[in-house]
This record gives C-alpha cells, structure tokens and sequence, in this order.
C-alpha cells in the first residue's frame, strides 16, 4: 500500500483525554509557582476542574475542555470569572482552539505537562471574597488530605 493512501485516523477518549488534560494543567500550575486542587466546588454551585492558589494569593481557575462537543454544551465557563483572578481554558493539543473566545487564557497541557499559550486577563478579586475562597481553598486540601491518610 502506498505512503499517500495510508490514513490514521486517532480517536481519544473523553475521559482519558479528561483525565490527561486535567493532570497536564495541574502539574503546569505546580510549574509555575501554584498549589492546584482538581474539582473545587465554588460557592455558585460551579466545579471548577482545576483551582491553584498562588504564593502571593492570587487565584487562577483552568477549565478543562476534552474536545469540541465539550465545548460547544458546556456554557458555565463564563460563571468562574467571579471567583479567581485568572481564568484559563486547558485543551489537549490536537484541540482546535481557534473556536475559543479570545479573551481567556489558553493552556495546551497533556498528561506530562502544559504550557501557557496565551495568558488570561487579570481580573483582582476584592479582599472578602480573595479571604473567603482562600479560606475554603485551604480548608478542602486540608479535608482532602485528612480523608486521604484515615482511608483504607
């Protein structure tokens, strides 16, 4: 069979994709100076799927996105925006990310790591609201780690 006639196609799946975008953008925030939890409930009801806290306090949010239909029904992104003074899309490589607003940031991260290729627009959060989720923020890792070493 000829070179040109070849075609592969790579068919992802959504959950690993998920799964591998999730860690690429985790480890990109530890990369990069943050301390990142997964799946952070925000006091609008929203789940943030990765939210790191900075050395200085500032608070970033990357929304997952594992491909286009993704994208296209999840329309909440826009409700972070109150809670974090940047936010992020995180997207696999092979994520046409051309059919993304402009005005978010953009990490392309895989299941090793991630890079920034565009960065958010800071939004400061007022004092309060900085002190309350930064409070939560502390409190859930805390949890988190208690449940994790009394498990098992």
């Amino acid at each position: 069979m000829a070179a040109e006639l070849l075609q592969i196609d790579l068919v992802f799946s959504r959950p690993e994709t998920t799964l591998s975008v999730t860690r690429g953008a985790a480890r990109l925030m530890v990369d990069l100076g943050y301390a990142p939890l997964l799946e952070v409930c925000l006091p609008n009801g929203r789940r943030a799927d990765v939210m790191a806290i900075g050395p200085r306090g500032d608070i970033v949010i990357c929304e997952v996105k594992s491909g286009i239909e993704d994208y296209r029904v999840d329309r909440k992104w826009g409700e972070y925006g109150p809670f974090c003074d940047a936010f992020y899309f995180a997207v696999a490589p092979e994520f046409p990310s051309d059919i993304l607003p402009e005005h978010p940031g953009l990490i392309v991260a895989d299941g090793f790591g991630g890079a920034v290729v565009r960065d958010a627009p800071l939004a400061p959060l007022a004092p309060a609201r900085r002190k309350a989720l930064t409070i939560a923020f502390a409190r859930l890792g805390a949890m988190r780690t208690v449940r994790d070493q009394t498990a098992g």
